[in-house]
């Protein structure tokens, strides 16, 4: 069992950074990571993903803004979210996956407005 637990979730203007954390009950060395978004009315859906081994992918929506990196030391992953658009306004849910298991965050929310 894996317990997630994000933070760094706010209100920041069109333009801004945030940066979200997960921290990870225990090793997530052989997790694939992923950070997850879901706005009112709409599904959730993903928005970047880290492999293993640091191999990233990224939702077009995001890519060249959002950068997703790893600790496996600390446990932890962060999401580095620049230019952030008012449609960047979500939950936001840390992720882990490993053969067959699948862990969630209680999300944190994200909120993008003048």
């Amino acid at each position: 069992q894996v317990q997630l637990v994000e933070s760094g979730g706010g209100l920041v203007q069109p333009g801004g950074s945030l940066t979200l954390s997960c921290a990870a009950s225990t090793s997530i060395v052989f997790y694939v990571m992923a950070w997850y978004r879901q706005a009112p009315g709409k599904q959730r859906e993903l928005v970047a993903l880290i492999s293993s081994t640091g191999g990233t992918n990224y939702a077009d929506s995001v890519k060249g803004r959002f950068t997703f990196s790893r600790d496996n030391a600390k446990n932890t992953v962060n999401l580095q979210m620049n230019s952030l658009k008012p449609e960047d306004t979500a939950v936001y849910y840390c992720n882990a996956k490993n053969n067959g298991a699948n862990y969630w965050g209680q999300g944190t929310q994200v909120t993008v407005s003048s």
